[in-house]
């Protein structure tokens, strides 16, 4: 029996019908895109967006698909490596309070795609992390599309790794305390300097 192998995923315009035995449907794939992820302040789907908001900033091609099972979640066109986080204080749930912020800054091992096991210790792959914290508090008008709603904390992975109070989450105020919150248009620059200091160190360590 022939192993299988990944399957290498493409690009969609949306305008791909369902069929059946060749024959169109009345749905395509933007229906499904509309009906399954419109709603970009759910958990699962703002984590997704927020990846995306970051790949914008840098530039990134969105032809060069999500790996869902990647050790990091982005890489930039220069080659960075990047993890992204995300929280707010409103969810699409009804609500008493504001949820608290705090993001998960847990060392997993990586999984390969190619022989689907996990491989190695557990570590932070990427070289940077950028936190996205969604921090508007009115739910008349939150709308995640709109950039001036988030604040954005970039740090070098060494400075997580040498984080002391805990190597599983970092709250929004521990957070301010490594890093200053940056707007949309800065971050290219941060993502570039915070790299270098992740190199910096990391040629001082060999």
């Amino acid at each position: 029996m022939n192993e299988l192998k990944k399957i290498k995923a493409e690009s969609k315009t949306g305008n791909e019908f369902l069929t059946e035995n060749g024959k169109k449907t009345d749905y395509n794939l933007l229906d499904f895109w509309r009906w399954s992820v419109s709603d970009i302040l759910s958990n699962a789907t703002r984590g997704r967006f927020a990846e995306f908001i970051i790949g914008t900033a840098v530039g990134f091609d969105p032809k060069n698909l999500r790996d869902e099972w990647g050790a990091f979640d982005l890489t930039a066109n220069d080659g960075i490596k990047i993890e992204v986080k995300s929280a707010a204080y409103i969810q699409s749930w009804n609500q008493r309070q504001f949820s608290s912020i705090s993001f998960s800054i847990k060392p997993a091992r990586y999984w390969d795609a190619e022989t689907n096991i996990q491989r190695g210790e557990p570590k932070r792959h990427a070289d940077l992390y950028v936190f996205c914290h969604l921090k508007h508090k009115d739910q008349r008008t939150i709308d995640p599309l709109k950039m001036e709603q988030w604040d954005f904390y970039v740090l070098p992975t060494f400075r997580l790794d040498n984080y002391e109070r805990s190597q599983s989450s970092i709250t929004i105020n521990s957070l301010k305390k490594l890093a200053e919150p940056k707007v949309y248009s800065e971050l290219k620059h941060e993502i570039q300097k915070a790299y270098k200091e992740q190199k910096n160190y990391t040629q001082q360590k060999i």
